[in-house]
Parts: structure tokens; C-alpha cells; sequence
């Protein structure tokens, strides 16, 4: 039998360590998972709505950004923001704010909607007293035909009722108002 001392015996350990951990490649193999790529974004359509009007005297301009996430091909829903310049004359109105809707497609031509919108009223007339900003709040209910190609609805066309609307403080002229949706 072979007497080893104890620095050998520490070294015949590492040795054979070594070449355990070394030839063992599973041992130091990272284990790579995959996380499942979130597909959130693919049910992200943008668009909105543009408005542009001028004529004798007047000037109308709306800019209208939202995004919708459509979790199925029943519901959407998401935030939009407002911005409309008007003249008319010398009165000049701004509006400012954002909004949020739900839309529903519960059959293939039919999209029914609910629109919250708060908007910042800044308004002036050239030569009189700054008139005081104020806030306006409408809450939409729409119905609407869905615009259909090739399978995928990229909007649609319709009217909508503000149930809050008041002739008297509204930044609006009547409480229906036609529509026309796109999102891509």
C-alpha cells in the first residue's frame, strides 16, 4: 500500500475534483428558460382624428391622437388626447385634454362606444376682458357601422350623444355629433 502525506492527499483531491467538475459539462451548463414573449403590443392599434375647417372669417383645427388595446375582437379600450384651435372672428377658443373609451363590437357591423373626455377651455376675444378658463366634461355614447377589410375592422363611421351636455356652459353646439374612427 502507498503511504501518502497530506499535502499529496490535498492534492490528489483537487486533481481528481478538477477533472470531475471540468468533465462534467452539465454541472456548469446554465440552464436557459424562456420566458414567453408578451404579445401586449400586437393587440395595440393607434389612430384617431384629424379635423380641419376653414372658411369665410373662421378657422377650425382638431388634432386627436388615442390608442385602443383589444384584448378580443368583442372590446377595446384606451386613452386619447384633444387638442382644437377655433376662430371665429375675433373670438379664439383652445381646447386641451384627454380622454378615455371603451368600445364594444358586439356584432360584425354594429360598434357601440362610451367616451369620457375633460378638456381645459382657454378662450379670449380681441379688445375685451381675459375670460376665465374653465373646464367641460362630456360623456359619449355612440353607435356606429364597423368599417371592415379583408377581415379586420379599422373603424367606423357613426354618431354620438353627449349625456352631459348643457346648451348653456358647453364648449359643443349641439349634444349629437357625427364620428369617424381609424385605428391601424
Amino acid at each position: 500500500m502507498i503511504r501518502l502525506t497530506m499535502r499529496e492527499r490535498i492534492s490528489y483531491a483537487i486533481l481528481v475534483l478538477s477533472f470531475l467538475f471540468l468533465g462534467n459539462n452539465t454541472l456548469f451548463a446554465q440552464q436557459t428558460t424562456t420566458t414567453p414573449k408578451s404579445d401586449f403590443w400586437s393587440k395595440v392599434r393607434f389612430g384617431g382624428g384629424l379635423g380641419l375647417n376653414f372658411g369665410r372669417n373662421n378657422t377650425n383645427i382638431t388634432v386627436a391622437p388615442s390608442a385602443l388595446y383589444q384584448p378580443n375582437q368583442y372590446v377595446a379600450f384606451g386613452p386619447g388626447l384633444n387638442y382644437t384651435y377655433q376662430k371665429f372672428g375675433d373670438f379664439k377658443t383652445t381646447l386641451v385634454g384627454a380622454s378615455a373609451i371603451v368600445i364594444s363590437n358586439p356584432l360584425d357591423f354594429l360598434q357601440l362606444s362610451g367616451e369620457f373626455e375633460q378638456l381645459r377651455v382657454f378662450q379670449s376675444v380681441s379688445g375685451q376682458p381675459d375670460i376665465p378658463n374653465s373646464w367641460n366634461t362630456a360623456l359619449f355614447l355612440g353607435a356606429g357601422y364597423r368599417l371592415n377589410v379583408g377581415g379586420n375592422s379599422l373603424g367606423a363611421i357613426g354618431v354620438r350623444y353627449n349625456v352631459l351636455f348643457d346648451n348653456d356652459d358647453s364648449v359643443y353646439a349641439d349634444a349629437w355629433q357625427p364620428f369617424v374612427r381609424v385605428y391601424f
